[in-house]
């Protein structure tokens, strides 16, 4: 069998072709470049790709799919902040480019698996928590359609982080001690809001208290986030202030004081565009999350008129629309929606 691995230059992929390659899989590396600007850490990154790729004598190819990072994936992401959401590039990366672009130009190389370095794992294309739930990113795949699954291998997802970092040392992998990647993917870590200004225009308006008070002035709506504090600039006696809620129509940003306040927290909301990689009934109890971070928390869901109405056992604080709500069945994913509407309870 011949696996393409998607090499980025950090441990859990160096390790995965590493562990192919032990299997008996005959094993080639694909490195690809999705952003053209300057500060971006992809050169760094393919320095360490070549010397795992030499270490471990397997072959590398450069493939660019900046042009379609570029419409797919960033196009998207600035309409919708400009739209006043609050979308996730990674997740949206993953279907687009790693499991779309990526695993057909594997395809196309002869491979007959793609493999990647993600903490998850795949049985007959569903798809289960990686072993080590600190480093499970499940959560990030949830839009990964099953016939992608099915072509796909993820060779650290049964392990520890420290196992795979042990294996990468005894076996002098170069990058067993490289820190792990952060920031938005490909684009790497950056400070956000500069970033963001140098693809959006700013438009101040106000900044509200929920009693109608103004309290400041925001830069514009996309450069804010459901549950934010820092970066808000406002002062005064108290405690700080949180954004509860941004209305794209008045331009206004709707803020709170406290890390508490009721209206930071949801018990419903309305999901779209929904990926199941395990088909459900139209009614299910489950455990979902709305963010990587997050433990778990039981609720249910219905599937009306093609939306997921999902209410939870327990409020949810800052539910972010244009984020992903995921759920799970234990160590199964059965698969995620977009976030659209929050709301304190369900209505009635």
């Amino acid at each position: 069998m011949r696996v393409a691995i998607a090499m980025s230059g950090g441990v859990d992929s160096a390790v995965s072709a590493y562990l192919l390659k032990n299997q008996g899989y005959s094993v080639f590396a694909l490195f690809m470049k999705n952003w053209e600007e300057e500060d971006c850490p992809a050169q760094k990154d393919f320095e360490d790709v070549t010397q795992v790729c030499d270490k471990l004598q397997i072959p590398y190819y450069v493939v660019n799919f900046t042009k379609n990072y570029w419409e797919d994936v960033f196009s998207h992401f600035l309409e919708q902040l400009a739209l006043g959401v609050t979308p996730n590039p990674d997740t949206l990366c993953n279907n687009k480019i790693k499991f779309h672009h990526l695993l057909q130009k594997a395809k196309d190389l002869g491979a007959d698996y793609l493999a990647t370095g993600h903490y998850c794992q795949t049985d007959e294309g569903k798809l289960f928590r990686g072993k080590d739930l600190e480093k499970d990113q499940s959560y990030f795949l949830h839009g990964v359609h099953k016939s992608a699954l099915l072509s796909t291998l993820f060779p650290v997802g049964g392990y520890q982080k420290a196992q795979v970092r042990k294996i990468a040392k005894d076996a002098k992998i170069p990058v067993f001690d490289k820190k792990d990647s952060v920031g938005i993917c490909f684009i790497g870590k950056r400070k956000f809001t500069p970033f963001l200004q140098r693809h959006l225009q700013q438009n101040p308006g106000p900044i509200i208290t929920v009693e109608g008070l103004v309290v400041g002035q925001h830069i514009g709506l996309p450069f804010y986030t459901i549950g934010q504090r820092k970066g808000l600039k406002i002062g005064g006696p108290g405690q700080a202030y949180f954004v509860v809620d941004k209305d794209i129509n008045t331009n206004t940003l709707v803020v709170a004081q406290g890390p508490n306040h009721e209206r930071l927290y949801s018990s419903f909301l309305i999901a779209k565009n929904p990926n199941w990689i395990e088909t459900p009934p139209a009614s299910q109890s489950c455990t979902a999350k709305i963010r990587y971070r997050q433990q778990d928390t039981p609720c249910s869901f219905e599937i009306l008129q093609g939306k997921v109405h999902v209410t939870f056992a327990k409020p949810q604080r800052a539910v972010t629309p244009g984020q992903s709500v995921v759920f799970y069945q234990g160590a199964r994913c059965l698969g995620g929606a977009i976030i659209e509407r929050r709301l304190p309870k369900e209505p009635r």
